[in-house]
Formats: C-alpha cells, structure tokens, sequence
C-alpha cells in the first residue's frame, strides 16, 4: 500500500469518524425528545425547584451524553471495521500497522472532549456551590439571621436551620428557639443554609430534589443550602449507614408561601415554650411527692 493510498485511506477514515459522531449525537438528541418527561431523573439526580439541583442534574446529563456519543461513536466505528475488513475468500484483510493521523485524530479528540467537560463543569460549580440572595418576595426575612459560612455567604437575608441527626431520626432548630423533628418546614424562594451536624455516629442529610447530599458527622459541622422556587413536600433518607434503625431514617422538607412559615414557626415555638413549663409542673409535683 502506497503513500497516496494510504493517505486517501486515512482521510476516508476521518471522514467516517465525523459521520458517525453526527449520526450518533442526531440518534441521541432524537431519543432524548422521544422520551421527554417520562425519562425524567430516570437516569440522573432529582431536579426539584432549586438552581443547585437542577445545575447538579444539567451538568450529570452533559457528562452522561458525552459519554455516551463516545461509546457509541467507539462501537460503530469497531462494528465498521469487523465488516470493511473481515476475511472473504480470495481476498485476505490488509494488514494495518498504524497510521498517524487517525491516532492523532482520536487522540485530540479525546482531549478537547475533556477540556469542554472541564470548562463547563467549572463554569456551572459556582452556582452549585455559593449561594444566592433570597427572594424579594420573601416577607418572613424579617425573622431571620445573617449567615456566616466557611464557603461565601449569600448577600442579603438567609434563614439558617441547625440540622442534627441521631439514631434514627432528624432534628431541625430554628433561628428563633423553635424545633421539629422529621419535618423541616421552610419559606419559598429564601435560601436557607443548613449547618449540619451528628450527635452519635455519622449520618448523611440528603433531599434529592432539593440538592446534593451532605454528611452529619460527630464533632464537625458542614454547611450546604438551597433556594426553592416552588412550594410542596420533598422527601429524604439518611444516606450513610448508621445502624440497625437506618432504613426508617426518612427526612422531609415541606416548602410553604413566607406568611405560612412565619405563622407556622411562631406556633411551633409557643408549644415548645408550653411542654417546657408542663415539663416544670410535673417536675416540681414529682418533687413534692417525693419529699411527702
């Protein structure tokens, strides 16, 4: 096999190459439309009405599709060469020792597929990460705290929950001495940062819809936050494995209209205040008795 032939070879090998990615990214495209909302989160993370999980769900799906046009792409080209050159009779497959420019080729290709990979997912983190102001229409801001975070603050107002969890159960502390268990209940379009610790053994905080997952683990506190955009209820689990009691170590983060939040964290607060002193009369009736 000569030079030219070799070369004409080549450039047809090229030219094959960038069909077939076409084909296979037209394929791709075509199946994602057909399947529309019933493929939904069916193979990525959960995107509820926050910018962080859908930004998490976005930047899963880029990866994913690039991977998979790569693995198509791969098998269509291996499938083509087992037919173009298979044995027939009479005519022996040639044989290949390298060529230079198609090495070259997939091998730059293979490099810029991760550089676009990398500069989006550097682009996207920072709206992963860092969060935003809450809302204007927040009206519950008013009975919130300032942040303070070891990764940049949000500018403006943020409502700042304390989670902790324990074997086998989530407890929620509010800025205001309120508490509840199990449920965490939040204002819409206000980021709530979440300082989240464990008073046993490590646990993992985790909503799908709401974000990424966060570990509890003893003597540490870690930080995350989200912002929904929607009201409704979201549902969790424990995400680490904490003991025999793991599998009913559910979460919840029921998303209100701000006015509904205030009302309903004032009145948590009033009956924590009321077992407080029911707490205390039967302390003081138990000690009298005692002492009778």
């Amino acid at each position: 096999m000569g030079p030219a032939t070799r070369g004409a070879t080549a450039r047809r090998a090229v030219r094959l190459l960038v069909v077939l990615a076409l084909a296979t990214a037209a394929a791709l495209a075509v199946g994602a439309l057909i399947a529309g909302a019933a493929m939904a989160d069916a193979i990525s993370p959960d995107a509820g009405p926050t910018k962080n999980a859908v930004d998490i769900d976005t930047l899963y799906k880029i990866v994913f599709y690039v991977g998979l046009a790569v693995i198509g792409l791969v098998w269509a080209f291996l499938f083509y060469s087992l037919f173009r050159f298979r044995y027939r009779r009479g005519r022996r497959p040639p044989q290949i020792l390298g060529n230079a420019r198609l090495e070259l080729g997939w091998t730059l290709g293979a490099s810029a597929i991760v550089v676009v990979i990398a500069i989006v997912t550097y682009i996207m983190l920072p709206g992963i990460k860092n969060p935003p102001a809450s809302g204007s229409g927040a009206v519950a801001q008013a009975r919130m705290q300032n942040a303070s975070l070891d990764q940049p603050p949000p500018p403006g107002k943020a409502l700042t929950i304390t989670v902790s969890g324990q074997q086998y159960i989530w407890r929620y502390q509010y800025p205001n001495g309120a508490v509840s268990f199990q449920q965490m209940v939040v204002p819409k379009d206000t980021t709530v940062v979440l300082n989240i610790k464990a008073n046993d053994v490590a646990h993992s905080w985790w909503i799908p819809a709401l974000g990424g997952k966060m570990d509890a683990i003893p003597g540490y506190t870690n930080k995350t936050w989200f912002k929904a955009t929607d009201t409704g209820t979201f549902t969790g689990q424990c995400a680490e494995f904490c003991g025999s009691g793991h599998a009913v170590m559910s979460a919840k983060v029921t998303v209100v209209e701000p006015s509904q939040y205030v009302a309903w964290v004032t009145a948590q607060k009033r009956l924590i205040q009321l077992s407080q002193k029911q707490v205390l009369v039967q302390r003081k009736q138990i000690q009298a008795q005692a002492g009778g």
